[in-house]
């Protein structure tokens, strides 16, 4: 599986690179803080598959990379290639990029 730091992902933000970032936690853990993904909780990620580029690189997030790697095995059985999973989530983000953003 792939993975990204969330030092790479700034760097990805930052230069406006072209990638989708999709967030896997649940709607009151994206309310609490959120870098701005698209939101498909890890219980709809094949339902909602069609929403997930496969034309693009793609960065799926969770609050510690867990769901998230849960969230792209499911999808690398659909045929996804192009699937990075973010090391250590949300709390990676807040500790090494953003230390006054709230975490649960």
């Amino acid at each position: 599986m792939q993975e990204i730091t969330v030092q790479e992902l700034k760097d990805k933000l930052d230069s406006g690179e072209d990638f989708q970032l999709v967030d896997v936690r649940e709607d009151f853990e994206y309310e609490t803080s959120n870098i701005g993904g698209q939101l498909i909780p890890l219980g709809g990620i094949l339902i909602e598959a069609d929403k997930i580029s496969k034309d693009k690189p793609v960065v799926i997030m969770c609050r510690s990379g867990k769901r998230s790697a849960a969230a792209i095995a499911q999808l690398e059985q659909l045929g996804y290639t192009n699937l990075s999973n973010l090391q250590g989530g949300i709390l990676a983000w807040a500790s090494e990029i953003d230390p006054e953003m709230q975490v649960y």
